[in-house]
């Protein structure tokens, strides 16, 4: 049922010493620790508020004054290993510096995949001294930016973690049956024609989607850490999104409805993609002989939460 989503709050109380994210990050590895964690951190964070998974699939975790639920392997829920086992792969193209955005979509007809209900996009990037990551949500607007200053981070990281979690607790249900799957892509410069993290395959680089309803776009924030930037951004059904609209972050810029295409490097190459209402197609106007593709895994196999 689509009451499964979770209408859980933020529990606030003194942290225990533990804490998600590393205390400091002054090289390479320390960042690509903070970037991993920030990655699952958001994942398990939109797995857990949509009602994806039952409770014993999550363990609690501290982050300041938050009580976080963060994903484990649950050996009586299946779908939560798929779901750890991206993550995983998504961790092994990170540390090789592949993995240029990760696009976690949910859809609900197995015969046409293309035809979405709602996506995450965690894009990341990598700078001379390391990498970040980028979290978009197509919608409701809002950036963070840190320099090489640990606390500034882990400031920054907090911040994010705190307006996904508000994002996720005002979305409106998805429908019953949800089926999940994960699209990795990649930097094709740097990318082994033949590389796929455990637990892809390759898959169809499609410039085309369809969305169900009137799509709207979110971008949560983005952190860097001078090593590496992760960006989030989110694309949902207009209608999940009017409590938020209504009642949430009114200082910050009105929401922008957009019919927008998966996040692109404008310096890498062209994205002209859009994605429309369901009786239009998401599609790259150019030719696509023009332009050459970016290289793409997904799942060996999707995952279909049992939320009835």
């Amino acid at each position: 049922m689509a009451t499964a989503q979770l209408s859980h709050s933020i529990r606030i109380h003194k942290a225990p010493k533990e804490t998600v994210f590393p205390s400091q990050i002054t090289n390479e590895h320390e960042s690509l620790i903070m970037v991993k964690k920030l990655f699952a951190t958001s994942i398990s964070c939109v797995t857990y508020l949509r009602g994806l998974f039952p409770e014993s699939s999550y363990g609690e975790r501290h982050l300041d004054d938050l009580s976080l639920k963060i994903l484990r392997e649950d050996k009586k829920c299946p779908g939560s290993l798929h779901i750890i086992k991206w993550i995983r792969g998504c961790f092994d193209a990170l540390e090789k510096r592949y993995l240029h955005m990760a696009v976690l979509t949910l859809y609900t007809n197995p015969k046409e995949p293309e035809k979405v209900t709602e996506i995450y996009q965690f894009k990341f990037k990598y700078t001379k001294e390391g990498a970040t990551m980028d979290f978009d949500s197509h919608s409701y607007s809002t950036t963070f930016k840190s320099g090489t200053n640990s606390e500034d981070v882990k400031k920054a990281s907090v911040l994010l973690i705190r307006k996904l979690y508000i994002l996720m607790q005002n979305l409106g249900p998805l429908p019953n049956d949800v089926i999940l799957t994960m699209k990795l892509h990649y930097y094709n410069a740097v990318t082994p024609h033949d590389y796929h993290p455990p637990g892809f395959k390759e898959g169809v680089n499609s410039h085309f989607l369809l969305f169900d309803g009137e799509p709207v776009n979110l971008q949560v924030g983005l952190v860097s850490t001078g090593f590496h930037s992760m960006k989030v951004k989110v694309t949902t059904e207009a209608t999940r999104v009017s409590d938020l609209e209504n009642n949430l972050f009114q200082e910050s810029s009105p929401t922008e409805i957009a019919h927008q295409g998966l996040d692109c490097d404008e310096e890498e190459e062209e994205c002209n993609n859009h994605i429309q209402r369901m009786n239009f197609v998401y599609s790259q106007q150019s030719s696509e002989s023009s332009r050459k593709k970016r290289k793409v895994s997904e799942p060996v196999k999707v995952f279909i939460p049992d939320r009835k």
